[in-house]
């Protein structure tokens, strides 16, 4: 490889380093060092690799660890080296570098990872974990890789090749600074995604104290102003509602540019929650033709892949939109929103054993007629729903937030690293 030739410069660099000239470029086999030492019977924390995240314990992915008579042969790794595993996934097609990071010491299956140590008077390794996360090997590694070739469900990669990777750097000062800022770019995005899990643990404990569970007839947790209200009603789902089959809208009726909006049944339990207001498909067909929703109706799969995805309740906040076929409709005067949250907290276990079948699961009306409920008064089927409502609302605006703050990411490095040697 000609250095000179292969020079870089990112987009955008920060300005104390405006005037440090070009990247260097190197092979990784002559910034790194390949890790051959073994465990030979040594005890270490046994890792593996989850993609999109990096390195884990086994017991964390595997529950167990899963060395067996191989754990003589595993790598020994340190914090700050990395691992190369040669398994293709969506996000890796050509296989993931991880550092190992969180953790002193650990071991990997030789089998199937290639470690390396990077010269530390050369690359601060947070940089390279960055590079290695933007998938710099798999953009150079693609090119060595046959469609489909694989031994023992391993990409076949030559260790020359991976070692061959043009690995782009400039000097120490300016690598810290571009892995500091990603790195506290990962430290707000961990925040988010902790105050995210908070607000589902909080919805999770709001569900199973505002809706009795099965056998009782009052929650464990009521708004003050209905704790005089007494038991909730039981009755059946027939005798609260009127129900509807939808009509078939195939794959091929879905428009780019439709006029009526619609939802057909699989997209029920893949895009929506138990609200819907706005939709992800259209269609041209003729109105007179479909079957049009009503304000809070509540609808349910007639057919899916499994038995979880089938018990799936939610509720329709607008009139006009076309219902697809194989969609259970329940159009009733229960507050549809609070309908929707308690079948798929209270008894979506009771409607995914109703369902029929394996290959293809059904859900037919005459079985969920049949579902006994418990029903509160009008005002508090609507206090509830609007608490669970605004409750899932902060949920998705910090699911958005957490989206942009990653997108913001990829673009700041594809700005601060030099595109790949092809």
């Amino acid at each position: 490889m000609n250095n000179k030739k292969d020079k870089l410069l990112p987009e955008l660099r920060f300005p104390e380093f405006r005037s440090n000239g070009e990247w260097d470029i190197e092979p990784l086999g002559i910034l790194s060092k390949e890790i051959t030492e073994k465990t030979k019977g040594r005890k270490f924390k046994l890792m593996s690799i989850t993609s999109g995240i990096g390195l884990v314990s086994q017991i964390e992915k595997f529950g167990r660890e899963i060395a067996g008579d191989s754990y003589n042969n595993y790598y020994v790794i340190h914090a700050g080296d990395f691992a190369y595993n040669r398994s293709s996934t969506k996000l890796y097609p050509e296989g993931e570098v991880a550092m190992f990071e969180d953790e002193e010491v650990g071991a990997v299956p030789n089998s199937i990872f290639t470690c390396f140590r990077f010269d530390r008077s050369k690359v601060y390794p947070k940089l390279a974990k960055y590079q290695f996360t933007n998938n710099l090997h798999g953009k150079w590694l693609k090119k060595f890789i046959s469609v489909g070739a694989r031994a023992n469900g391993a990409l076949q990669v030559n260790v020359k090749d991976l070692f061959s990777t043009p690995f782009p750097f400039p000097k120490l000062p300016e690598q810290q600074k571009i892995a500091s800022c990603l790195s506290s770019l990962d430290e707000v995005i961990a925040a988010h995604n902790q105050k995210l899990e908070a607000l589902k643990e909080h919805k999770k404990g709001l569900m199973q104290n505002l809706f009795p569970q099965e056998g009782e007839t009052v929650p464990k947790m009521r708004f003050p102003e209905f704790l005089t209200d007494g038991e909730w009603v039981e009755d059946t789902l027939g005798e609260q509602g009127m129900f509807l089959k939808g009509k078939g809208i195939a794959k091929s009726d879905i428009a780019e540019n439709g006029s009526v909006p619609c939802i057909r049944y699989g997209e029920l339990y893949t895009y929506y929650n138990e609200t819907i207001s706005v939709v992800k498909s259209y269609t041209n067909l003729s109105v007179d033709d479909l079957v049009l929703s009503r304000t809070n109706d509540v609808i349910i799969p007639a057919s899916g892949e499994t038995h979880d995805d089938i018990a799936t309740a939610s509720c329709v906040l607008k009139d006009g939109i076309a219902l697809g076929g194989d969609l259970n409709i329940i159009r009733t005067k229960i507050n549809g929103v609070f309908l929707s949250y308690y079948l798929n907290n209270i008894k979506k276990k009771k409607i995914s054993q109703l369902a029929q079948g394996i290959a293809v699961v059904h859900l037919y009306s005459n079985q969920l007629k049949k579902l006994k409920i418990n029903v509160p008064k009008p005002r508090e089927q609507r206090k509830i729903a609007e608490c669970l409502s605004d409750l899932d609302t902060s949920i998705s605006a910090r699911i958005y937030k957490i989206e942009q703050l990653k997108l913001h990411k990829i673009g700041l490095m594809q700005q601060l690293f030099p595109k790949p040697v092809k």
